[in-house]
């Protein structure tokens, strides 16, 4: 059974739905498997200390989970057109993966919510991505296929999934933006399948 990491961070909820709905998406495929992990939060004025399993949600991830994964899929909300510090300060923290090129050729995506329509999700998603591409991952977006992506109202882009929470962070998914998630994992989960059989 092959594995798709989904990393994420989420504040108040929503981005922890969207990686649910994509782990939906992933275990569509056969032979694949979803494993959900979460970063715990970072203070501002110094690293804060969490207990090594989270009261609730998914376990904090750690670097063998990157280094075992067939593909990743990140997810963050967007602060300020990029994604939120927990989720960097972890990724900051993955030299030593670059180092050996443990995470060369495998797929990954990203995905994003914000309370805002135009709030900086397109630049959140493309801020993920940089470091995958250090990595030298291999990014998939979300092709035009994908008819959501024409007539969504809420979130959904190309470059990845994506939500508008609203104000006060509590819209919930919008059938489109479930939709884009889910084809979103199963993407990923497909393509990690195909370059697994070709090796």
């Amino acid at each position: 059974m092959a594995n798709i990491l989904i990393l994420y961070y989420s504040r108040y909820g929503a981005t922890a739905e969207m990686a649910r709905q994509i782990a939906r998406g992933v275990e569509e495929v056969a032979g694949m498997q979803a494993i959900l992990r979460t970063v715990p939060p970072v203070s501002p004025v110094c690293e804060a200390t969490e207990p090594a399993v989270p009261d609730s949600g998914a376990p904090y991830v750690s670097t063998t989970d990157l280094e075992s994964c067939d593909g990743l899929i990140l997810g963050s909300p967007t602060r300020f057109g990029n994604m939120a510090a927990p989720l960097k300060h972890f990724i900051d923290s993955t030299s030593p993966l670059w180092l050996t090129g443990a995470l060369i050729g495998k797929p990954a995506a990203v995905f994003t919510s914000s309370s805002s329509l135009h709030g900086g999700q397109e630049t959140t998603l493309l801020s993920m991505m940089l470091p995958l591409l250090h990595h030298g991952m291999l990014i998939a977006g979300l092709p035009y296929s994908q008819t959501e992506l024409l007539h969504t109202t809420t979130g959904g882009t190309p470059y990845g999934p994506s939500h508008l929470a609203g104000v006060d962070s509590k819209l919930p998914l919008s059938d489109d933006e479930k939709q884009l998630c889910q084809a979103m994992g199963k993407r990923v989960a497909s393509i990690a399948r195909k370059l697994a059989s070709s090796d």
